[in-house]
């Protein structure tokens, strides 16, 4: 029996191992379909039905049309109105609303008198980021009513900012989440079978069993290899499919190069499963040390938050995270409509990266058979 023929049929030992068992195959499934519609649907930069209470002391006819057009935002849901000022501090305190728009009493006398006229908007500021986002929306609609009362009172209309947003035109967070979720579960699912794929082993005590064979150590790294990168690709293509078709993403690049990077990626993802593997003893510790290295994969990637305003130091420990050259891949490819060429510079990285892992657990499972 040739060399191929040998790691052949270890491949397909470990396929049979892995669908065979029903756990594992509810496992490869079912949790990364539930994982991608909870956290597409539920992970999210976009808010909606911001609760709001307004207090209009005013109570003209531009004080109505400025309430209408915040109240009338669909990222806006108008919760309560208030009467007096002792009513405000309940409402932030209890976290009833996000925040009260307060007008003062004489907000149209001023317009009309050609003043600025303040407009106070007390905010929620515990969730820093909820409540910048909010700020930003009430800005927008404030910009809109001052351009249409100037225009309205035959004065020129003020600067007025023209917005044409390249690659996700209507700024929906989900097209920049989804790609990101296809990285992170494919990562998911092959570090977690390559990473339990040698520990398994140990404990049913078959490991044993494949130090009496023919094969040879870099026979017994390729056959184990090989399972993770299969799995990972389908596992990937399924989710690829879901954020094609059901969150209608655009994949607007290359396939083939989208396909390549998923490739280099699953190399570098099993070359650490594998590392994992080999120096875990038990399948508990093998999930232990997978669940070490995805928690800060999945912070130093970019996935959430962009990587330029990390530390310095930190920006440098990203280098080695496969995971930050995949997901570039991916965004890169669905909204950039990038190919091959594009994408050279986050290629190359991941086949290093793969390249000194796998020889680093070819020699670990070397050590760990001497």
């Amino acid at each position: 029996m040739n060399s191929f023929s040998r790691i052949l049929a270890l491949t397909v030992k470990e396929l049979l191992t892995i669908l065979k068992d029903k756990r594992a195959r509810f496992v490869l499934i079912v949790p990364p379909l539930v994982q991608l519609l909870v956290f597409s649907y539920a992970a999210s930069f976009d808010l909606n039905h911001i609760a709001v209470a307004v207090y209009n002391e005013d109570r003209s006819a531009a004080s109505r049309e400025l309430v209408s057009m915040i109240t009338g935002s669909p990222h806006f849901e108008l919760t309560a109105t208030i009467n007096s000022d002792p009513q405000i501090a309940p409402l932030i305190d209890n976290q009833d609303v996000l925040m009260v728009l307060h007008i003062g009493p004489r907000f149209s006398g001023a317009l009309e008198a050609g003043n600025s006229a303040p407009v106070q908007l007390i905010l929620d500021g515990r969730n820093s980021n909820t409540a910048l986002l909010a700020l930003g929306y009430v800005r927008s609609i404030v910009a809109a009513f001052n351009s249409t009362w100037a225009v309205r009172q035959g004065q020129p209309p003020p600067a007025v900012l023209q917005i044409r947003p390249w690659f996700n035109q209507n700024l929906l967070s989900r097209w920049f989440i989804v790609p990101g979720i296809v990285a992170l579960l494919t990562l998911v699912v092959t570090i977690t079978v390559t990473g339990l794929s040698v520990a398994r082993e140990r404990e049913a005590g078959t490991f044993d069993q494949l130090l009496v064979t023919p094969l040879q150590p870099v026979e017994i790294l390729v056959g184990k290899s090989l399972p993770g990168v299969i799995i990972g690709l389908l596992e990937g293509s399924l989710i690829l499919l879901a954020a094609v078709y059901w969150f209608e993403v655009p994949l607007r690049g290359s396939l083939g190069a989208l396909y390549l990077g998923m490739l280099l990626f699953l190399l570098s993802a099993v070359g650490i499963g594998l590392m994992i593997s080999a120096l875990a003893v038990t399948q508990q510790q093998g999930i232990l040390g997978a669940f070490l290295f995805l928690v800060p994969s999945v912070i130093l990637s970019g996935f959430a938050t962009p990587i330029a305003n990390m530390p310095e130091l930190v920006q440098q420990l990203t280098l080695l995270n496969p995971l930050r050259y995949f997901l570039r891949v991916l965004r890169g490819v669905f909204l950039e409509g990038n190919g091959y060429a594009l994408l050279v510079d986050q290629y190359w990285p991941m086949a290093v990266i793969a390249l000194v892992t796998l020889a680093l657990a070819a020699w670990l499972f070397r050590h760990r058979m001497a």
